[in-house]
């Protein structure tokens, strides 16, 4: 510990108290101690309760530890303080498993100096103490309460550290079992429901996030369930996304963008992240705009033409099999113009402007879809099927594109 000197600039500065004040305070230190308790267990009653439990015999050491160490280190400054110091981190420790705050411990610090300096003065006034060695005795005691302080928050973060930690590593490890699915235990689900204090909802929204990515945890809802540090970082939140939640994620995800999955029931959510990571594929390939944050229920069609690519190129070969053995060129201009009456239905001049072609032209090229085609284009079902593998091919096409 540094020597005991003002940080104050006066005039006069203030030295280190004397080494002879230590021998007149040591024998003050069992009745302080004793004054100081009562005092202590007036202001704050759950420390009487304390003193009359099971761990109040090692309270009383430690207060008693710390009023020590006090007057050792006035009587010779390089004095060990490893015993008071681990004392007073096991204070903040405790604080922390009772689940207080550290603001009752600091006003039972600060009361307990303004006690010693109460009777500091009263000595004083026997030994005809000079002002300026009772404004260094009260300058150093609130300094030495400031340190303690200091080592009982160490203690006091180090398990609000951990009891974090823990609590967001079970937390991680209910999403990865919700997203599992079966055949997981419902038992193991329910005990970490139950160890977290997490409710398990009938639904839930699952969301896909860019990594890197970063959740401002005092913006985020608390019943938000996230795994960030996953390659594919994501969260999961029970219930739909309404307006509450929307702003909740504008607030919280830091800086990065995010697809958002349907919202389902609980046993269905990996459905849910599967369908808000292929949206974030889709973006990237250029087949979905990019956004700050996309819904999948915006592009449920395009989840579903492009879900499956192999069965779509078996699709195409069956559907398209009539003008297979046609030169790529005219090929093109065939599935265009089918592609634009598929979408349309509209005239031949409404799809000349469309093609930017002569409306004389579409008529051509319709008479020959006809004829190859022939009832493939009137029966519903089959006309369905080619629109739809048009439809799933012009969304590949455009991801081609993209990646030029």
């Amino acid at each position: 510990m540094p020597k005991v000197i003002s940080p104050l600039d006066t005039g006069d500065p203030l030295g280190p108290l004397p080494q002879e004040f230590a021998a007149i305070m040591r024998p003050e230190l069992p009745s302080l101690i004793k004054e100081i308790g009562v005092e202590v267990t007036r202001a704050y009653p759950e420390y009487a309760r304390l003193l009359s439990g099971p761990n109040g015999h090692a309270i009383r050491v430690g207060v008693e530890q710390s009023l020590s160490s006090f007057v050792d280190l006035v009587a010779e400054p390089s004095t060990s303080t490893s015993l008071r110091d681990d004392m007073c981190r096991r204070f903040g420790r405790f604080e922390a498993y009772e689940g207080r705050t550290m603001e009752t411990l600091q006003g039972a610090y600060r009361l307990g100096a303004r006690v010693a300096l109460r009777r500091a003065k009263k000595v004083g006034r026997s030994y005809n103490f000079s002002p300026t060695l009772m404004l260094s005795f009260a300058d150093a005691l609130f300094t030495y309460i400031d340190e303690l302080e200091s080592l009982s928050r160490e203690g006091f973060l180090e398990v609000q550290s951990q009891s974090g930690e823990q609590g967001e590593a079970m937390r991680r490890r209910l999403l990865h079992l919700i997203l599992a699915g079966r055949p997981v235990p419902r038992t193991a689900i329910a005990e970490l429901c139950e160890q977290t204090g997490w409710t398990l909802p009938k639904e839930v929204t699952l969301v896909a996030v860019r990594a890197p990515a970063g959740l401002d945890r005092v913006s985020a809802d608390r019943d938000v369930l996230a795994d960030l540090s996953d390659p594919q970082p994501h969260l999961l939140i029970p219930g739909p996304l309404d307006d509450a939640r929307r702003s909740m994620l504008d607030r919280s995800l830091l800086g990065t963008r995010a697809a958002i999955g349907l919202t389902v029931p609980t046993a269905l959510a990996s459905d849910s992240i599967r369908w808000a990571r292929r949206i974030l594929e889709l973006v990237d390939t250029g087949v979905i705009d990019d956004a700050p944050f996309i819904l999948c229920e915006d592009h449920l069609i395009t989840l579903w033409l492009l879900s499956d690519p192999v069965l779509l190129d078996q699709l195409a070969q069956r559907e398209l099999a009539p003008i297979a053995a046609i030169s790529a060129t005219r090929r093109e201009r065939l599935v265009e113009t089918l592609r634009i009456w598929l979408d349309t239905r509209g005239t031949a001049a409404h799809m000349g402007e469309l093609l930017d072609v002569h409306p004389q032209t579409v008529r051509y090229r319709m008479r020959n879809l006809e004829s190859i085609f022939g009832e493939q284009l009137v029966d519903p079902e089959s006309r369905f099927s080619t629109e739809a593998v048009l439809r799933a091919l012009q969304l590949q096409a455009r991801s081609q594109e993209s990646a030029l």
